[in-house]
């Protein structure tokens, strides 16, 4: 993977004068590189990682596993394209193995998600089965280790 990209990933908040210093390349040229990568659409955009167990959040989050079944035509993509219309997907992906879908949802409450599984997930054509599995920590988020062993906690790292 080229060197900027796999920085950018891990933190896109550097400057282009500190991404230059790490890479030992030119101010200018980092700064090129990195509006081509935009313009190819390389970059799609940039994001803060944010814990959100310390926040005041109280959304709850679900992985949907789908089973379908893949259109004459257009396979999966259609099925796909029509469930990332749905404003509570926060991420899709394609799978191999058991299930076909892995989709990733947030809701205010278990009664939501389960309440679009049922009335929005299931109703469309070509989804034969479902699996909800609701994300009750997060540890580890875009590569960040998102866990605190603070003083006060009774746990110990065991190496």
């Amino acid at each position: 993977m080229d060197k900027l990209l796999k920085i950018l990933s891990q933190n896109s908040s550097f400057s282009n004068k500190e991404l230059a210093m790490m890479l030992g390349e030119p101010e200018d040229y980092v700064a090129a590189q990195i509006k081509e990568y935009e313009q190819a659409g390389i970059i799609r955009g940039y994001r803060a990682i944010v814990d959100w167990n310390k926040t005041e959040d109280t959304d709850v989050r679900a992985m949907i596993e789908l089973k379908v079944t893949p259109r004459k035509e257009t396979g999966f993509d259609e099925i796909a394209a029509q469930i990332l219309e749905f404003e509570e997907v926060t991420s899709m992906y394609l799978m191999a193995g058991s299930f076909d879908f892995a989709v990733f949802i947030k809701g205010r409450t278990m009664q939501d998600i389960a309440s679009f599984v049922a009335r929005k997930i299931s109703c469309v054509d070509g989804v034969v089965a479902t699996a909800t599995h609701f994300m009750l920590q997060t540890y580890k988020v875009g590569g960040m280790n998102l866990l605190d062993f603070d003083e006060e906690d009774g746990r110990s790292l065991v190496l």
